[in-house]
């Protein structure tokens, strides 16, 4: 489970260097995205709940986290 926590520490840091230059509309798509696909699939479920294992409440929980104003006012290139 550390290792788990580990990879997914990895795996978040590098997904949020990725959104610097990201416009604030992307970046809102994407966290609709998974918010999407998970009503999706309580709607096929019908009565049965979604069950999430405490990694993937940490990885949602990141996903939904707001990039902090002064890294995401730090664009590489003008126009974006």
């Amino acid at each position: 489970m550390l290792l788990r926590v580990g990879c997914l520490t990895v795996t978040n840091t590098f997904a949020m260097l990725r959104l610097l230059p990201v416009s604030d509309r992307d970046k809102d798509a994407e966290i609709l995205a998974p918010r999407h696909q998970i009503t999706v699939l309580e709607r096929q479920l019908g009565a049965q709940r979604v069950k999430f294992t405490s990694e993937d409440r940490a990885f949602l929980a990141a996903l939904l986290m707001p990039v902090p104003r002064q890294a995401s006012s730090r664009r590489p290139w003008p126009g974006r």
